[in-house]
């Protein structure tokens, strides 16, 4: 014999008219594209712009380290660290990675 409460319990855990599993899932699925468009792809965007920015990095540039410091590229050593003149006479050699910021590109002279 079957109790009334299975028989409450079974009814309310049917779905009301056919309802669609879609509903439950779709505001999930729409703030995760909101997310994205908002937040994830400019993100990756400005990423690969400093990745091409310290990657272009050459003789002349001025530059800003992660820690703050800022100077001019004297000379690139190799594809991972620069020479640094962050005074006259002073020249530090850091790890392109840690380049922050590339502020201005040298010059270059014109083909006359």
């Amino acid at each position: 014999m079957i109790s009334t409460f299975s028989l409450m319990t079974a009814a309310a855990a049917a779905p009301a008219g056919g309802a669609s599993p879609w509903i439950g899932i779709l505001p999930w699925v729409l703030i995760f594209v909101i997310f994205y468009f908002l937040m994830i792809r400019p993100q990756q965007k400005r990423v690969k712009e400093h990745q091409k920015a310290v990657e272009g990095i050459v003789k002349g540039d001025e530059v800003v380290t992660g820690g703050g410091i800022r100077g001019r590229v004297t000379r690139v050593l190799d594809e991972r660290e620069a020479e640094v003149e962050i005074a006259q006479g002073v020249k530090v050699r850091v790890v392109k990675a840690t380049i922050s910021q590339v502020l201005t590109a040298p010059t270059k002279p014109a083909n006359d």
